[in-house]
């Protein structure tokens, strides 16, 4: 008669599988809450107590840390001396562990606070899974519920768990260990529940456990797989959005989306944004009219309607009938926004291949991470801030009350485009946007082409400050009247020096923005 030993924190169909396997012929050995939960549906089962002649002691810490657990779970079979130790020692073979682990890293390790999460710590778990995913020549493990159904169709056709499906789930139950160490070192990175923070911005080491939350269309082209991942036991909002209509989704529509829904909560005002291939092409704040967020959508696509066209919008307040009506006149790979309205819905519907979104804001990145040959280069995410209290007007002319509410617009969006980046904006809409050129001239004469003269005593708002005049100039013949850039050039005198010429107000702000 084969044994299973079920511990297990996650007691989601437990019981039915007991139930399954003493039908199947299993003896079943168990512990705690787990034993009470089986035993209540009438399945027989041994405590663990008994089987190891210790109760659990240390306030439940140690419990099946015991030779004739560990030993019944690493031995094999097969080995002369393993039997003679088995048989010495009074030690059962076990055929099956069920378990999974305390929930640490997950709200209810943190509930109570730093005692909680440390008692949170698995250890006899982890040593449970460790050993038998060791040993899955002759044990398997079993650490996700999802996987009960497959072990019991397996003892039912074979008579046995097979060696295929104990390689698979021994390699889950690393993982599962692996990603619950990362989960500690991630918490001890934090502040180890007591303030003990590392002194240096960036941990020593980075424990990433990461698992595939959906396969994708494919990747960034046709011919490449791709994949969304999340790390594990956690979600986003990508995990929690509803997708209403629309293709699935690809490896670009996620990461244009990412960008646009991360840009668009940069504004408290209803805001939209278009993005195109990860670079905003159309912000704009609604100002006018009774909807304002179907304002903010026609003043976003008029910036670049060539480049909006097959775009993402994102939009920070629920899309109306109002928005629904031109938005569905341009072919758009994705909207996002907080809801719809009934109206809008069906509208948006119509358009089979609109991959239409309802979403939560997004949260903070823990680290910016790129891949090179070997590893990662990280960083810590790029905080904007859009108070202007630390920023300096360093020109003759200051900014008026209207300029400052574009300065601090056009700022938000320049963090957001690739450098070198310059954007020209008026009454909060962007009508030019430069991005991704390999000088600052080239993108405020790309930025100053696509306003077509539309920002004329306007601002513009560049990522970096201005190596030379050449771009202070060139914002000042597209009509640019204030403009806002980090400063920290040596030549800083000298394009403070033809903005005062031009009558221009400008602002540093002491914060570079690149972005690549």
């Amino acid at each position: 008669m084969p044994t299973a030993l079920l511990s297990v924190y996650d007691k989601t169909g437990v019981a039915e599988l007991a139930a399954s396997l003493h039908d199947l012929g299993w003896s079943l050995v168990s512990s705690g809450g787990t034993a009470r939960a089986i035993a209540e549906q009438g399945v027989p089962v041994t405590d663990v107590a008994d089987l190891t002649g210790v109760p659990a002691i240390l306030d439940h810490r140690v419990v099946t840390l015991h030779p004739k657990v560990h030993g019944g779970i690493l031995a094999d079979p097969t080995s002369e001396s393993h039997r003679a130790d088995m048989a010495e020692y009074g030690i059962e073979p076990i055929s099956l562990v069920v378990a999974n682990l305390y929930p640490f890293g997950s709200d209810t390790a943190f509930e109570h606070g730093s005692g909680s999460a440390v008692e949170m710590i698995d250890i006899g778990g982890p040593a449970m899974v460790r050993a038998a995913a060791k040993n899955h020549a002759h044990v398997a493990i079993v650490v996700d519920p999802s996987d009960y159904d497959t072990v019991v169709a397996d003892v039912r056709e074979h008579g046995e768990i097979t060696l295929a499906t104990r390689r698979r789930l021994a390699r889950d139950a690393f993982a599962h260990t692996a990603a619950y160490d990362a989960a500690i070192v991630t918490w001890f990175d934090s502040d180890g529940g007591d303030g003990a923070t590392d002194p240096e911005p960036l941990p020593s080491t980075i424990h990433l456990a990461l698992e595939r939350a959906e396969v994708l269309r494919y990747g960034e082209n046709p011919h490449q797989q791709g994949a969304r991942y999340r790390f594990s036991g956690a979600t986003s909002w990508w995990d929690t959005m509803t997708q209403h209509g629309g293709k699935a989704l690809s490896y670009l529509n996620l990461y244009d989306t990412e960008a646009a829904w991360r840009l668009v909560h940069r504004y408290d005002d209803p805001a939209c944004v278009v993005v195109k291939h990860a670079n905003p092409c159309g912000v704009a704040i609604g100002t006018t009219g009774d909807d304002l967020i179907a304002d903010a959508y026609v003043k976003a696509n008029a910036c670049d309607p060539v480049s909006a066209f097959g775009g993402i919008v994102a939009v920070n307040r629920t899309v109306t009938q109002a928005m629904a009506e031109p938005l569905s006149s341009v072919f758009t790979e994705v909207v996002v926004a907080p809801g719809f309205d009934g109206d809008a819905l069906e509208t948006l519907l119509a358009k089979k291949n609109m991959r239409v979104i309802t979403a939560e804001a997004p949260d903070e990145w823990p680290f910016d991470l790129k891949p090179l040959d070997g590893g990662f280069i990280v960083q810590q995410p790029d905080p904007v801030s859009l108070d202007r209290s630390t920023w300096q007007v360093v020109t003759e002319t200051q900014p008026t009350d209207e300029q400052w509410d574009d300065l601090v617009f056009a700022w938000g969006v320049c963090a957001a485009v690739t450098s070198n980046a310059i954007v020209y904006a008026k009454d909060r809409q962007a009508f030019g946007i430069g991005a991704g050129q390999q000088n600052r001239l080239d993108s405020a004469r790309i930025a100053a082409d696509r306003s077509d003269g539309r920002a004329e005593g306007g601002v513009c708002a560049s990522d970096a400050f201005f190596p030379f005049r050449d771009g202070l100039d060139a914002a000042a013949g597209a009509g640019i009247r204030a403009v806002i850039q980090p400063g920290g050039s040596v030549r800083d005198d000298e394009v403070i020096a033809a903005a005062n010429e031009h009558g221009i107000a400008m602002v540093f702000t002491g914060e570079r923005h690149f972005r690549h």
